[in-house]
């Protein structure tokens, strides 16, 4: 009687998700960098940010036109004599007198003794008076000082992956420097003899090397700073200096291929002496994965075949990398599907890629765009969601409800 290895027992996506959860989990204790604002986008703030100065800081206009007493303008048409213009950047330190008016620019210091401003198209200008068609109220146009944020005030929230909006804010605040996070930084192996790099001629049985810049693109994407993308042969010699060095450099490592049971099993043969768990995930496309840590080094193995890469990707590691970086979750939708779902594996997660059918700015509906092949990489681009179809359901009829996750 010969005696086989037991088979490892199939774990469920959500299962293996959070394992890989668990292991990237202590990323979020990273070093802090404090860099100059200019440089700060895209990094995840290590500190609140306060503000150091009142915004506006000073009393100004926000029209182009004519500072005035509100009790000038009170009765119109009003005739005031002009006493000055007042440009953006000028100290605009000289008091208005009763009676008059002084030109303002936009941005522009409000006289003191001014209390509103009639926009420009309300007046008809002369070159020693202004006639000031429509009187405005006391505030009108008046810009106070700490009305968009008070000096001491919280301007932007430790853990915000900062955007250009919030560098406008630190800038505007005069913040220099930001305290930000260092990045979690990756590497991609994709492997297999079979690869050859985008560019290149194609020798007989060879295909283009898709995972690695896909992988790459999608962890730029999702906050994660990629610091080399490789490729290793079947070789396991190369594939281990490949991840010596991979480890010696990064946060994480993701490679592709050599995770199955067949031969060349480039990846399962190196990594399982060090302790590496390979097996089944009842998801498809996906569905054989591996994990490791290497000299402390989180090393999520996912499938060669291209879509399974990117699908591996998006359902396993792409929740706690976007936590990790400060970015928001995926956006999901629950829709009808606009066709049928004629198969689906029993026991298999299945991800199917989609497209969302929208009315107006809200979508109404999702479209099956490829079969279900973990080739089918071309097909792919004209997806921007993921169907995801339970494991209990072997067929959806259309206009059943799905749970869609954007790619």
């Amino acid at each position: 009687m010969i005696s086989r290895p037991a088979s490892p027992p199939v774990r469920s996506a959500d299962d293996h998700r959070d394992t890989i959860e668990q292991l990237l989990r202590p990323l979020a204790a990273r070093p802090v960098d404090t860099v100059p604002v200019a440089e700060a986008l895209g990094r995840q703030l290590a500190e609140d940010v306060h503000a150091p100065i009142d915004l506006p800081v000073f009393r100004n206009s926000a029209m182009d036109g004519y500072a005035v007493r509100a009790q000038d303008v009170a009765g119109t048409p009003a005739d005031l004599p002009l006493t000055g213009v007042v440009a953006a950047g000028d100290p605009g330190l000289q008091p208005l007198a009763p009676g008059t008016a002084r030109k303002v620019m936009t941005g522009a210091p409000l006289p003191p003794g001014a209390d509103c401003v009639v926009p420009v198209e309300d007046t008809t200008a002369g070159t020693d008076t202004v006639r000031i068609e429509r009187g405005r109220a006391a505030g009108e146009f008046v810009r106070e000082p700490g009305s968009d944020v008070r000096a001491g005030a919280e301007l932007v929230t430790a853990g915000t992956h900062l955007a250009p909006r919030h560098i406008a804010a630190c800038a505007a605040a005069g913040l220099a420097r930001l305290p930000v996070f260092a990045p979690v930084r990756a590497v991609v192996i994709s492997t297999g003899d079979e690869l050859a790099a985008p560019g290149n001629p194609l020798r007989p049985g060879q295909i283009y090397n898709s995972n690695g810049i896909a992988l790459a693109a999608a962890l730029t994407a999702n906050g994660v700073e990629v610091v080399a993308i490789q490729h290793s042969g079947d070789d396991p010699g190369q594939f281990r200096q490949l991840l010596r060095t991979a480890t010696a450099s990064a946060d994480l490592v993701i490679t592709t291929g050599g995770v199955s049971k067949g031969d060349f099993e480039v990846v399962r043969e190196v990594l399982i002496p060090l302790g590496g768990e390979f097996g089944p995930v009842a998801m498809q496309p996906g569905g054989p994965q591996g994990l490791t840590v290497v000299d402390g080094v989180p090393v999520l193995s996912f499938p060669g075949n291209p879509v399974s890469a990117v699908v591996s990707f998006e359902v396993l590691a792409r929740p706690i990398l976007r936590r990790l970086t400060g970015l928001g979750p995926v956006p999901e939708y629950e829709l009808p599907l606009l066709g049928a779902v004629r198969r689906s594996p029993e026991g298999r997660r299945q991800f199917l890629r989609g497209k969302l059918v929208w009315k107006g700015s809200r979508p109404r509906a999702v479209e099956v765009v490829s079969g279900p092949g973990s080739h089918l990489v071309a097909s792919m681009a004209a997806a921007d969601v993921l169907i995801d179809i339970p494991a209990a359901v072997t067929e959806l009829p259309a206009g059943a409800t799905v749970r869609v996750w954007t790619l």
